[in-house]
């Protein structure tokens, strides 16, 4: 029998389907089951060296991207695309558990060109750029 985490993400991964399948991604669950927190469910929808993963307890929490080793969050994913925090509309922070995969069906839409089609050097360019946002956030008084 699957726990609500499970179901939950599985309806967030329908959601998410049309988008990442039309960029060759398939998905497969990672995980799941009980932790102090509660139940948990994970997964990651992959295409080679590229994931995309997913965590979900009681709504979509972590979200990280994946080229080979490299691996970035998606707040700083959409920070170095964008150049400014928070402007994505993942998380959303619904009621609505399903919006947050909405919100961040939007955000693949919208920024995610260089994860789903671009290429590992592409990435590892995102991650510099958010690394020096980082360290440029980090001097501000």
């Amino acid at each position: 029998m699957l726990s609500q985490s499970q179901l939950a993400l599985a309806a967030g991964v329908e959601v998410l389907g049309g988008l990442m399948l039309s960029h060759g991604f398939v998905y497969a669950p990672l995980g799941a089951g009980t932790s102090s927190g509660g139940y948990f469910a994970s997964g990651e929808f992959r295409r080679g060296e590229h994931s995309l993963e997913l965590h979900y307890r009681y709504s979509l929490g972590l979200v990280t991207y994946h080229v080979g080793k490299l691996a970035l969050t998606h707040e700083d994913y959409v920070w170095a695309i964008v150049g400014r925090r928070w402007t994505g509309a993942y998380p959303g922070f619904s009621s609505e558990p399903l919006d947050a995969f909405r919100h961040l069906l939007a955000d693949l839409q919208r920024y995610g060109h260089d994860f789903l089609a671009g290429s590992e050097s592409d990435f590892a360019a995102r991650i510099k750029q958010a690394e020096a946002l980082k360290k440029a956030a980090s001097r501000l008084p």
